[in-house]
């Protein structure tokens, strides 16, 4: 039962219907969708995704925002957004999730599944090449929680993993580069690239056709390979399928995309080597997202240092 000396929570969501996010924080709290009047100084928390811009701004009592989505990107969008922390949606079943799609998608490139499914329509028996994973090398851009995850479980499976930062950092059993001096070391190194950056001002347009030139196309796998799970910002897909086209890839995976929904006339959904996702890689489930979200509120009430701050300087 929600308390009357708790500060309110707003709910602020577009794209999709908010009713179990509703359901699960009004458990405990009092929820409203709207703010009310021109300032609602009842409302302590905001939980948002894709949030209408000005909204935040005219709630002056406002203490911390949460993004419900694992990208924080879309609060930033926000040219009114108040001086107040930020807290990322951290949960371990949204680490279980992308690191599910990371290695599915590892796999079925590494096993030639594009290759198999070409050829089940047209009744074709044929086993290409099968390389061992440890003839195999991915690389991650991006070592949060998500990528180390990941590194981990393609560690286990006898893959060789390297991973690239913006700054140094060690990862157990991960080759480490970072910064723009570590780029082109990491990329021809490089076969199956695995990209989870966030969507930031240095990071936006950064799959293009020079970074997709850098990967290793001498391999095992006959070319390199594209995995995208992170932000569709980061990638320039006319880049993408040019480097599809003149043979600096082989195959790609996209989960994430410039517009979403991905549009009906691009060429992205009818190219034979591009295996496409709606953002499904790593779904918000609310069941498991809103209590540690609950849970921060109550530590931030009883003078506890939050968790999963997002850096404002960095974007992420």
């Amino acid at each position: 039962m929600a308390s009357s000396s708790q500060g309110r929570i707003l709910l602020s969501v577009t794209g999709y219907n908010p009713r179990r996010w509703l359901e699960l924080l009004s458990g405990e709290r009092e929820v409203v969708l709207e703010p009310e009047g021109a300032e609602d100084p009842s409302i302590h928390f905001a939980v948002v995704w894709k949030h209408p811009h000005g909204v935040l701004s005219r709630l002056p009592n406002l203490k911390v925002i949460f993004s419900v989505g694992a990208g924080v990107d879309h609060i930033f969008a926000d040219p009114t957004l108040p001086d107040v922390p930020i807290v990322r949606v951290v949960a371990d079943n949204l680490t279980q999730y992308m690191t599910e799609y990371v290695v599915w998608r590892v796999l079925d490139h590494h096993r030639q599944g594009i290759a198999y499914r070409a050829q089940q329509p047209r009744k074709v028996w044929f086993e290409p090449p099968q390389p061992p994973a440890t003839d195999i090398s991915v690389g991650i851009m991006g070592l949060g929680q998500l990528g180390r995850a990941s590194a981990k479980a393609l560690l286990a499976l006898g893959y060789r993993v390297n991973g690239w930062t913006r700054t140094p950092q060690a990862t157990d059993g991960v080759t480490g580069f970072s910064g723009q001096d570590g780029l082109a070391d990491f990329l021809a190194a490089t076969d199956i690239l695995v990209v989870l950056l966030p969507h930031t001002p240095a990071t936006e347009g950064i799959i293009d056709h020079a970074l997709l030139s850098g990967l290793r196309r001498d391999n095992a796998l006959g070319g390199a390979i594209l995995i995208n799970a992170g932000r569709g910002k980061l990638q320039k897909e006319a880049d993408i399928l040019r480097a599809l086209d003149d043979g600096t890839l082989k195959e790609a995976s996209l989960d994430v995309f410039e517009v979403e929904p991905l549009p009906e006339p691009s060429p992205l959904w009818t190219h034979p080597r591009i295996f496409v996702t709606p953002h499904a890689a790593a779904t918000s489930d609310p069941a498991y997202l809103a209590p540690p979200m609950l849970e921060q509120m109550a530590r931030f009430e009883r003078g506890e240092p939050l968790q999963n701050l997002v850096n404002r300087d960095a974007g992420y």
